[in-house]
């Protein structure tokens, strides 16, 4: 039963009451000499009787609709303000409800709202001093194990492969230009180590922290996607605003974003990439879409720890990732984090 139908009962049952009331006083007081006078009586030419009821139930209607009209609203703030509550956000259109059993619900409303943005920003904060005790440790732990990796690769692998190569070209300048098989099979053993060599120097190029190091959110993204665009034969297209915001969700996001470019790149055999980070209406939106084959959302992937890590690294920091995926039609993933200016005194 709806609201509108319980206030016109309740308006009919007190508009009768309060007539019946009113005419039992009134016949105890004056008796009419006849009864009839309520059947012959006539008012608009209707029977008093008849008109007394008509009465009632046009004032218990008129009153149960403006009321019902007046409670709608309050219940509708109510139901804006869960459903902001579920999103995470501050309901601020609207007039708060008066009546008071709404105005409680509506108060506590807004004391759950306050709470989840406190703990939001609890988590953020926890995570940006993390970052920023641990970061100079970890920094200088990844750096020298890199640099050692870097050495011991460039010192072994990279020379071996430099005198197969020299090896290799000394051996076809001095065979004869014959198409026989044996010579054309040399030729593509130096064509494959010249390209070994090629690929070993990008793996010591990337051979370094992976961390944003002090730069802003936009200067990482611009830094990795210019890098790999001229590294990989895929067509990447960016667009990255700068954002005063924590440290700690600068990181986090930095690091999705590099979870996500390494599924594609491993997973997807994508020929496009568009990636997008943007702050709009309060929320950090950050977006990687790409042509691949894509997935299956809704079935549990073997090994998907990447995946498991950046909807963790998300929630870390107050925000929602959503993966959209269909076999052979791409796939997209868009994190957002409400938006908190960088305090004054935090780098």
């Amino acid at each position: 039963m709806t609201i509108l139908m319980k206030l016109v009962l309740q308006a009919l049952g007190l508009a009768f009451s309060a007539v019946i009331a009113s005419l039992g006083v009134y016949l105890l007081l004056f008796p009419p000499q006849s009864w009839n006078i309520f059947w012959s009586a006539r008012l608009l030419d209707i029977p008093l009787v008849f008109f007394l009821l008509m009465s009632i139930c046009l004032i218990a209607g008129l009153w149960a609709l403006v009321q019902s009209v007046g409670l709608r609203q309050q219940i509708q703030y109510v139901t804006h303000q869960l459903e902001d509550t579920k999103l995470g956000r501050s309901t601020l259109a609207g007039k708060p409800p008066q009546t008071a059993e709404f105005a409680v619900l509506s108060k506590e409303a807004d004391r759950i709202q306050e709470l989840i943005h406190d703990q939001a920003r609890t988590a953020q904060k926890l995570a940006s001093e993390r970052v920023e005790s641990q970061e100079k440790i970890i920094q200088e732990m990844v750096s020298q194990e890199r640099n050692r990796l870097a050495r011991e690769l460039h010192d072994s692998v990279s020379q071996q492969l430099f005198a197969a190569s020299m090896l290799m070209s000394a051996i076809n300048e001095t065979r004869d230009d014959s198409p026989g098989r044996e010579t054309r099979q040399l030729k593509m053993v130096e064509e494959m180590i010249h390209q070994s060599q090629l690929e070993m120097r990008a793996l010591l190029l990337h051979l370094r922290p992976a961390a944003l190091k002090g730069k802003t959110l936009k200067e990482g993204m611009d830094e990795l996607l210019l890098e790999l665009k001229q590294k990989v034969p895929l067509a990447i297209e960016w667009k990255s605003e700068e954002m005063n915001i924590e440290k700690g969700i600068e990181d986090h996001l930095f690091r999705i974003l590099q979870e996500s470019v390494s599924n594609t790149l491993r997973h997807a055999k994508a020929h496009s990439l568009q990636v997008l980070c943007i702050k709009r209406d309060g929320y950090v939106i950050l977006r990687v879409t790409d042509d691949g084959v894509g997935f299956d959302v809704t079935t549990e992937r073997a090994g998907s720890y990447g995946l498991m890590n950046m909807k963790e690294r998300a929630g870390e920091i107050g925000g929602t990732l959503k993966i959209v995926s269909l076999p052979g039609k791409g796939t997209r993933l868009e994190v957002r984090v409400r938006f908190e200016e960088r305090k004054e005194g935090l780098s």
